[in-house]
């Protein structure tokens, strides 16, 4: 399905422009569809789903007609819909949720993991032992096994047939720094192992703590690339940072994170030698288990 969330961002656009070209403000438009300045501002940032009937309501008076009235309608309908993420509420919070949207309807997808492993590529054992850290910031807001579930379906729908192609850079310090027991980790590493070699489509790559990154600074924070199948659906750049995920679309800004992740999977050590550099982490990390160090 084509993802709610860039839809509501072509909508927007589409919107925002027909506004403007009818010389009309927000104020004005609001008043003329009886919705508030705030309502319409937050429509035409992508902010809010969309009511079909309020949009149709709004192209008449606008004046849009004929073969732009009937794209509109469909990019609305397309925009308002609901997708699996929507029934798991506080267990996935709004960011998960995000990417679910981003990858049910992206052509590709292209990370670099600085300070978690991918959510969509997590194992069950490594899940579990994310929530005990979570636990050790607070109260948990969400039910773990529900959780689970979640990321459970997010991989399913990744791996689907016909899916997304998937790459991803991961950061070795990931695995030494990510406070989680040992036997945790060894099961998400052999996770990984385990879809990268079944599925053709998923390549990791791992960059070496020590390794230079030629060409510019180094990156500031994680972020993933998206592409879509349709022309009309720009790429995406969405930066993770502690609180919130950034979300950009402007031509030069995207194109900026694009030449990162070149450099980075450049530095970044070989499919085949990332494979080869996660069989001996995890195995020394299940000797480590096994002797209880």
């Amino acid at each position: 399905m084509p993802s709610p969330y860039v839809r509501r961002r072509r909508l927007a656009a589409e919107l925002r422009k027909i506004r403007e070209h009818r010389n009309m403000t927000t104020d004005e438009l609001g008043r003329l569809v009886y919705q508030s300045r705030t309502k319409i501002t937050r429509l035409e940032n992508g902010q809010v789903r969309p009511d079909l009937a309020e949009i149709m309501k709004m192209l008449e008076i606008l004046g849009v007609e004929g073969s732009q009235y009937k794209r509109i309608v469909r990019l609305a309908r397309d925009a308002a819909e609901k997708g699996w993420w929507d029934r798991y509420g506080n267990p996935m919070g709004p960011r998960q949720k995000l990417y679910a949207d981003l990858e049910s309807g992206a052509d590709t997808i292209r990370s670099f993991n600085q300070t978690a492993m991918p959510a969509v590529l997590q194992s069950p054992e490594f899940i579990m032992a994310l929530v005990e850290l979570d636990r050790c910031q607070g109260p948990l807001g969400y039910r773990p096994e529900r959780m689970a579930e979640a990321r459970a379906h997010r991989q399913r729908c990744l791996l689907r047939e016909n899916g997304p192609s998937y790459e991803t850079v991961l950061d070795e310090c990931i695995i030494h720094r990510l406070a989680v027991p040992a036997e945790a980790m060894a099961a998400q590493l052999r996770h990984l192992i385990s879809v990268v070699t079944s599925e053709e489509r998923i390549t990791v790559r791992v960059l070496p703590h020590n390794a230079a990154i030629p060409g510019g600074f180094l990156p500031k924070s994680s972020f993933y690339l998206f592409t879509f199948p349709e022309r009309a659906d720009p790429p995406m750049a969405v930066l993770d940072t502690v609180t919130t995920d950034l979300v950009l679309t402007q031509k030069g800004e995207v194109a900026q994170y694009v030449e990162m992740f070149k450099r980075l999977r450049k530095a970044a050590l070989s499919p085949k030698d990332s494979l080869t550099f996660l069989h001996r982490v995890a195995d020394g990390l299940t000797e480590e288990a096994g002797s209880g160090a």
